[in-house]
């Protein structure tokens, strides 16, 4: 099995956090969203994966710390790791056909802005797995469209009308993707354009007028991560899986001085806590230090001093110095409010 993630995006809704850090590199819940996502997917599966492919964007942006940093899961996971740029941004479809060398075999396309909870068995028997959730509200989503045999026969983006309540998410399963590959080719070749870009769903519907059979894949737990408030919330949605599951979310190489901590709450190596009030649902990254202060529903990443503060609601990027008593904020490295 291989695992296919397009992840050349710049994360705009996410800035000012993404200007320096590629969005599925922020730290929810302590790991990075595109390690949690993958991870995730591998458990669900339930296999050896052979191959991990991840398609970056412009070098200069997604730089050799990236690639270290995917190359260690994938030697975390056992899989062979391969990179490839898409250095144009023209679509769904044209950032998957920029790994065509990986398109062979059993796959799984994820797009790495989201996170899952999923215990669902994959229909091997099937073509395509298309992963869904059932949601409230169909009308603001692309749904899949079902025929008597709960196979797919249609993709319907923003229906006005009702088609079904599975929204598709972004994660597809291709017992041999290759046949994704060919019609995306065709795709490619022929201009075949929507929204200026060339797209997955039209590989996708390509198949499936050629007869090939599509089942869903329904989740528990669809979290975004597309912009600051998302994202916090994620975090906190995360946090709480984990520690139902009986994971450590706590270093054994933090300080304490006076301090409580409400899980739950992720806290790194090197963290330092004086006379400070952590949680529920905070993340802290390695060697941040908080004094004098009360967080919860936060996210602060790395090496960043934040001194009498009352958070609610804020994300923290790394190596940021901050001293005062604002509540909702958003700030980005190497920023400094004193």
């Amino acid at each position: 099995m291989k695992i296919i993630v397009p992840m050349a995006g710049r994360g705009s809704r996410l800035r000012p956090h993404t200007l320096t850090i590629p969005k599925p590199l922020i730290p929810v819940a302590g790991k990075p969203i595109v390690h949690q996502l993958v991870t995730d997917i591998t458990q669900v599966l339930g296999e050896p994966i052979e191959e991990i492919a991840f398609i970056l964007g412009d070098p200069a942006f997604f730089g050799e710390d990236v690639v270290t940093s995917l190359q260690e899961l994938g030697e975390n996971l056992g899989a062979k790791v391969s990179i490839y740029r898409q250095l144009n941004p023209k679509g769904t479809g044209h950032a998957i056909m920029c790994a065509e060398p990986s398109l062979s075999g059993p796959a799984v396309i994820a797009y790495a802005d989201t996170l899952i909870r999923a215990t669902f068995n994959l229909d091997k028997e099937a073509d395509s797995v298309i992963w869904t959730k059932r949601v409230d509200n169909p009308e603001a989503y692309g749904v899949v469209n079902l025929n008597e045999k709960e196979e797919i026969i249609e993709l319907v983006e923003k229906p006005k009308t009702f088609v079904s309540d599975q929204a598709v998410i972004g994660i597809y399963y291709f017992k041999e993707v290759s046949e994704l590959k060919k019609e995306l080719q065709y795709v490619l070749d022929n201009e075949i354009i929507h929204g200026g870009e060339y797209q997955i769903n039209d590989g996708i519907k390509r198949m499936m007028y050629a007869g090939k059979v599509f089942k869903t894949g329904t989740v528990e737990e669809w979290m975004d991560c597309g912009n600051k408030e998302v994202t916090v919330e994620t975090n906190g949605k995360m946090l709480q899986f984990l520690m139902d599951d009986g994971k450590q979310l706590l270093s054994e190489k933090y300080t304490s001085e006076n301090s409580k901590v409400i899980p739950p709450c992720y806290i790194g190596d090197g963290v330092v806590l004086k006379n400070a009030t952590v949680g529920p649902f905070v993340s802290i990254g390695n060697e941040t230090t908080l004094e004098n202060c009360t967080v919860k529903n936060s996210i602060i990443q790395t090496q960043s001093v934040i001194k009498n503060a009352t958070l609610d609601n804020a994300m923290i990027g790394n190596h940021v110095m901050y001293d005062g008593n604002f509540t909702q904020i958003s700030i980005g490295d190497y920023s400094e409010l004193k």
